[in-house]
């Protein structure tokens, strides 16, 4: 299946149902087609051709979501650039990928004149927003839309190369990861059946996770699929999200733990009626139980929803389901899991040499099904070590219960290893936001002359609370064996480092400590 058959399906059944909301501006289904379809004409008239690199460099819109769209539509692949990334990192994105079109907004126009310099291939560059006088450089986006014909939708195999979408460079450079057509026509169609009412009759979805995101552009898919309508937010802010939920009867939004953690602390959140939702659904990093705990009191009619994915899995892996949020009993353990495999995956726990372990026994999360990467562009080695017989190797350690469900212990890279001792950092995480007083907490390993590497926490504090450091080890040795526990606290005030996902990138908080040292990690 191609990636536009759904927009079209939309186009004949719901042409007068709205389909987008931006600011002011809503557009039908019948519109959104007709306008894809002839920026898809525009795009034609620029002499891009099947299979050209077309990139994206902008904030969320209804004209991402067109764009995306019209690039599929006239058989171009998609290049959507991660807007966190600094001008080093968006110039490297596009000498990587060589687009020959690139769509931006008035965001990044600071950018553009050094962007044209890095990569001499680029032919033309859209703006995104109200029309640009004076500047030939320049091509209005309505123009393309208003001065084209409807082109005709590409007839491609559904293994064509659809997106080239960037991992978030956690460990080095980022790498192009190559997703077919089918790859996330699969995964978007699971997460429309699998996420909790996002086939209801009426779902609106906020998207205020980036659609550069292949989570962000994975819920777009899923939500047309699903036939309901998209109301868009350039970014995310805690109070014009709960406005947005307020004003437009949202049901469905998709966050970051980060992000909930930000909506729960706002002092007005009670002041905004939010009684429309449904489903609110979080991932790219575990959420703590306590903070479950405070999002089902202040949201108690809310179902929860966590994802759990990867860009080379296009991302959906596995989801833990509202009802598991709520079980009690011996079921209620399962609330730490990530949930058991999508309706796209077959899911596996493999030792080091890649055979299957027994239930309950830690290895490799191994993942497969038509939703995997046809690789990483133009880089083979990694290809080759990412893609075992048949399978993706997600890096992530876990290990899955009798019933398939999946429990994450970290990332095989954030490991620490002290005194010989594994400690998974997510484990120790979890024991230490149950502390009343902490509001985000992270751990990793830094050096130590007797252990090798020892568990240190980064900690901020609810606004209000006060903690000492020794206060927060004790606490942790209530749930956690004492070799676990955390030999130095740091707390902070200062925004934590985070992905363009929203994941925070232990990486940069590992490294003053390990600066002129062999870590073992990585």
């Amino acid at each position: 299946m191609l990636l536009t058959q759904a927009l079209r399906r939309m186009g004949q059944l719901g042409g007068e149902r709205i389909a987008t909301v931006d600011g002011n501006e809503r557009r039908t289904w019948a519109e959104v087609n007709d306008r894809v379809a002839r920026l898809a004409g525009g795009l034609e008239s620029l002499g891009v051709g099947e299979g050209d690199r077309v990139a994206i460099l902008a904030l969320n819109s209804a004209r991402y979501m067109e764009a995306y769209f019209g690039i599929l539509w006239m058989g171009g692949v998609v290049v959507p650039l991660n807007t966190r990334w600094s001008f080093e990192e968006l110039a490297y994105g596009l000498t990587d990928s060589e687009p020959v079109v690139l769509f931006i907004d008035a965001a990044f126009l600071p950018h553009l004149p050094g962007l044209r310099e890095r990569w001499k291939g680029l032919k033309h560059v859209v703006f995104i927003g109200a029309p640009v006088e004076g500047s030939a450089e320049l091509i209005p986006y309505e123009r393309l839309i208003t001065e084209n014909g409807p082109a005709q939708v590409a007839a491609l195999p559904p293994d064509a190369l659809g997106v080239i979408c960037y991992t978030g460079g956690t460990t080095g450079l980022a790498k192009g990861v190559m997703l077919s057509h089918l790859a996330v026509w699969s995964s978007s169609v699971a997460l429309s059946i699998d996420y909790a009412h996002l086939s209801d009759p009426g779902t609106i979805f906020l998207h205020a996770m980036p659609l550069f995101h292949s989570g962000g552009s994975a819920v777009l898919f899923a939500t047309t699929i699903a036939g309901g309508s998209h109301v868009f937010l350039p970014g995310f802010n805690p109070q014009q999200l709960l406005k947005t939920i307020q004003d437009e009867k949202i049901t469905h939004t998709q966050l970051v733990p980060t992000m909930v953690r930000m909506l729960l602390d706002q002092p007005d959140f009670a002041a905004y009626d939010v009684s429309s939702m449904k489903t609110l659904v979080y991932g790219a990093a575990p959420m703590s139980a306590a903070q479950i705990e405070e999002t089902q009191t202040k949201l108690p009619h809310v179902g929860l929803q966590q994802g759990y994915g990867q860009t080379e899995l296009a991302p959906y892996i596995s989801s833990l389901r509202p009802a598991d949020h709520r079980a009690t009993g011996e079921a209620a353990k399962r609330i730490r899991s990530a949930g058991y495999a999508g309706l796209c995956s077959e899911i596996t726990i493999s030792s080091q040499d890649g055979k299957e372990l027994p239930r309950g026994e830690i290895g490799e999360v191994y993942v497969r099904g038509p939703h995997m990467m046809s690789g990483y562009w133009r880089k083979p080695d990694e290809t080759k070590a990412a893609m075992v017989d048949g399978w993706i190797r997600t890096g992530d350690a876990g290990y899955m219960d009798e019933g398939g469900y999946v429990f994450l212990v970290d990332r095989i890279k954030d490991m620490i290893v002290t005194g010989g001792e594994n400690v998974y950092s997510t484990e120790v995480e979890n024991a230490i936001a149950r502390h009343p007083a902490v509001s985000t907490v992270v751990v990793i390993g830094v050096p130590s002359e007797k252990w090798g590497e020892a568990v240190h926490a980064i900690v901020m504090l609810r606004a209000g609370h006060s903690a000492t450091a020794e206060e927060i080890i004790e606490h942790s040795r209530k749930h956690i064996a004492g070799y676990k526990c955390p030999r130095s606290v740091e707390f902070r005030t200062e925004p934590l480092p985070v992905s363009g996902a929203g994941k925070i990138l232990k990486r940069e908080l590992r490294k003053p400590y390990w600066e002129g040292r062999q870590s073992v990690i990585a």
